[in-house]
């Protein structure tokens, strides 16, 4: 069993080893690949407790990286929410280097009126993107070390006036078998 493990992951290995984006693509930066994998916790948002779900893995030949989020309220079941999150690196046109900056959408279980385009930029052990919808915009920073993942999100209104939307401090967990 041992054995047939090990090939189990040197042939994952080998697969992502094959991902090649289109020429020219500019590189999935290295702080949102850092994601990739299964993480979990209790966090919170406006101020409720939910259990997350996170999973994360490249797609589109690697010239992309998608975030798959599940969390449900913890006094509640029947409140759930789930969100797909798409990463890209964007070229800087300032700095002309590869991944200097991050572009990124977000789709929800809200709908069609749930989605946004952002932009960011990439830090040391993470990046930070800005969502802008009607009434807020919200600055999502994800900070990535081996075991541990923390994720929060802002809210600024058109005012200026800044408001802690969510927050989670997450570890890593097993992956679901597809």
């Amino acid at each position: 069993m041992k054995y047939v493990g090990a090939a189990v992951w040197l042939l994952a290995g080998a697969a992502t080893c094959a991902f090649a984006p289109e020429p020219g693509a500019a590189l999935v930066p290295e702080q949102v690949a850092a994601l990739g994998g299964c993480w979990e916790s209790v966090g919170s948002v406006m101020g409720k407790a939910v259990s997350i779900a996170l999973a994360a893995k490249p797609i589109t030949e690697g010239a992309l990286f998608l975030v798959e989020v599940e969390n449900v309220a913890v006094g509640d079941p029947a409140d759930r929410y789930a969100a797909h999150l798409i990463f890209g690196g964007k070229t800087s046109p300032a700095e002309g280097g590869e991944g200097a900056t991050v572009t990124g959408f977000y789709a929800d279980s809200f709908g069609g009126d749930g989605v946004a385009a952002g932009s960011g930029s990439v830090r040391p052990h993470g990046f930070e993107i800005a969502y802008a919808y009607p009434q807020a915009s919200f600055v999502n920073r994800w900070t990535i070390m081996p075991n541990a993942l923390s994720w929060t999100i802002t809210a600024t209104d058109l005012a200026g006036s800044e408001q802690g939307f969510a927050g989670y401090e997450m570890t890593r967990a097993e992956c679901p078998v597809d």
